[in-house]
């Protein structure tokens, strides 16, 4: 591929993962335009109205391969249905901290959210930590329990929120469909539960959405599109730039969240709290600036000649002058006649 059209796609990658980061970041906005609902039926609706839109998504795109995969394989639906679950209690949570005024503790939890998905990672999947990973873990810890000395009390919305989706990471990263087939997927696996609550709120007449005007009604069912959108632009990004820069991008979330919480809706950030975060934020600097060091290629064969690499990428040492007057080859010769001392190293 072209370079000027990998940089397009990158720079399109990149758009659409600051575009669907922003967008999470900017969720409180809607929930507290339909705050006046139950945090429980806000989530109820998230999932009705999610599942609809994901359906026609991935009709739109003609794929339906992916269900063959689910024939026979009960142990797949109970994987996806148990991500759904952990999808579920996220957002529910999610939904009631934004809504009773705890912005703050949810942008600590989707701060601490990759810290704790590496720690997820070591114990369940027993992947290896590196020793500046475990220090960042360690660090960001040690922020945490500085928040909770500060309220007097353990962060739970903040650990809750990073523990269901780094639990629902996990789920996914041993799953195998793409996004808008998941979504759909472990929405469907939980939309009986949703319609049953709403059921038993519409015959206790409590249900927010039946006698509401029109412009709620509207909004509630904007929980479709409001989910999916952020999803498929994440799913765009994911697919033109490299994962560590996914990763990076990802503090967009919080970043946001943070400055929600304590610019829009003043949200109280005192010392205490604000030494809390900041040691999370070392924590995050440490693991952000943590990568593997590639070893050295192996250098090739050194002869008297010089080095260059050839059109295949090949490092390939050329003939010493000395050698070149030692005798001047036929046409026709080889490499290795021409020159004893050149050869092609596999060394890349």
């Amino acid at each position: 591929m072209d370079r000027s059209v990998e940089a397009q796609q990158a720079a399109r990658g990149v758009a659409c993962a600051c575009a669907a980061y922003a967008l999470w970041g900017l969720y409180p906005l809607y929930f507290k335009l339909v705050q006046q609902v139950p945090s429980g039926q806000i989530l109820a609706h998230r999932v009705l109205w999610s599942v609809p839109l994901a359906l026609s998504i991935v009709a739109l795109r003609g794929n339906w391969r992916w269900i063959r995969q689910l024939r026979g394989r009960p142990s797949l639906l109970a994987h996806f249905g148990a991500a759904g679950l952990l999808l579920a209690c996220n957002w529910g949570i999610n939904i009631w901290a934004v809504n009773h005024g705890h912005v703050l503790d949810a942008s600590l939890g989707y701060f601490l959210n990759p810290l704790l998905t590496i720690a997820l990672g070591t114990m369940v999947l027993h992947e290896p930590l590196r020793r500046a990973q475990r220090v960042a873990v360690g660090v960001a810890a040690a922020g945490v329990i500085g928040v909770g000395i500060a309220l007097g009390t353990a962060p739970w919305i903040a650990l809750m929120l990073a523990s269901t989706f780094a639990g629902y990471g996990l789920l996914r990263k041993t799953a195998p469909f793409g996004p808008v087939e998941g979504l759909m997927l472990e929405t469907a696996l939980i939309l009986p539960l949703a319609c049953a609550y709403l059921a038993w709120t519409t015959r206790s007449q409590g249900n927010a959405f039946v006698d509401a005007q029109w412009s709620l009604r509207c909004l509630l069912a904007a929980a479709g599109p409001v989910t999916a959108v952020p999803l498929l632009l994440f799913a765009a990004g994911a697919r033109r730039i490299p994962l560590h820069l996914l990763g990076l991008l990802q503090y967009i979330t919080p970043s946001v969240l943070l400055g929600l919480g304590v610019w829009l809706y003043r949200e109280p950030f005192d010392i205490g709290r604000g030494i809390g975060f900041a040691w999370v934020w070392l924590g995050i600097a440490i693991y952000l600036g943590d990568r593997p060091v590639r070893p050295p290629a192996h250098p090739a064969a050194r002869t008297p000649g010089s080095t260059a690499r050839d059109a295949t990428g090949h490092v390939r040492e050329t003939c010493d002058p000395r050698e070149r007057q030692r005798g001047t080859p036929s046409p026709g010769a080889t490499a290795a006649q021409r020159c004893p001392a050149a050869r092609v190293s596999d060394h890349t």
